[in-house]
């Protein structure tokens, strides 16, 4: 059986004001194809030249990717806390209505760090824009200036939710994750389940348990350390699972 298809979102990024580039990290692709057994393809932040019909009917999973850039706030009713947050609105007219697709259709989906924000919003929650200014939330931003490495280290412990997707995979009540995020989950969307918290009352995890088929995005980094991480490399294996059930016509929910 060929590998199945999974959609990685891409960013829109402007090169030396010369030229745009639709780019994705590569470590997603790598894991992707290294544990989920999947075909990765990019999937362009084209906006509203994007048939998202026509893209999601090739695609056995969707994987929402982690990026510099913010969801626009006003796609959950909020102002812009500053000007110079950075904005990416050709991916979100890409992935907005990419995500809201997937979802009532049955396609897997795995969101990671801004993915997890959009996932979010799509469905109707909202997002801190400024998650070390609000009262009782550390800093959960990397240090810029510290070797890749030492930025996505494990960082803190996360309290996973009884029962849950993330619990049952770990086979324990907490865990430890990467943090290099400045915003995050605020309001969680309607239908959506925490599946895990940091100390200080972070979203970490969600999970979507009445969606027709898999959904799951977490606020951490796991194509950074699958290779040496347990939970990590488990996530893309869980996942890959779910991508390989729906090529064949199957659906296989998260939990």
């Amino acid at each position: 059986m060929p590998r199945p298809v999974v959609g990685v979102s891409a960013c829109l990024r402007e090169m030396h004001s010369l030229f745009k580039m639709h780019t994705a990290n590569e470590r997603y692709l790598n894991a992707l194809h290294d544990v989920s057994g999947a075909m990765p393809i990019i999937v362009p932040a084209m906006g509203d030249k994007t048939d998202h019909a026509e893209m999601l009917s090739r695609l056995d999973g969707l994987v929402l990717t982690g990026s510099p850039s913010n969801v626009e706030p006003h796609h959950y009713d909020t102002p812009r806390a500053a000007p110079d947050i950075k904005h990416d609105p050709f991916r979100d007219a890409t992935t907005l209505p990419l995500i809201r697709m997937a979802v009532a259709k049955g396609v897997p989906v795995f969101a990671v760090c801004r993915g997890i924000q959009e996932l979010n919003v799509a469905m109707g929650g909202s997002l801190h824009q400024f998650l070390h200014q609000v009262p009782g939330k550390r800093d959960h931003r990397s240090d810029k200036a510290a070797p890749m490495g030492k930025k996505t280290a494990l960082a803190h412990w996360i309290t996973l939710a009884p029962h849950g997707v993330l619990a049952k995979l770990v086979g324990d009540d907490r865990v430890l994750v990467n943090s290099l995020h400045a915003q995050a989950v605020d309001r969680v969307a309607p239908g959506f389940a925490v599946e895990g918290r940091s100390d200080d009352g972070v979203v970490e995890a969600i999970s979507a348990p009445n969606s027709p088929g898999y959904v799951l995005g977490v606020q951490w980094h796991p194509e950074a350390l699958y290779l040496e991480d347990r939970l990590s490399h488990d996530l893309f294996a869980l996942f890959g699972e779910a991508v390989q059930a729906h090529a064949r016509g199957e659906k296989r929910k998260a939990a």
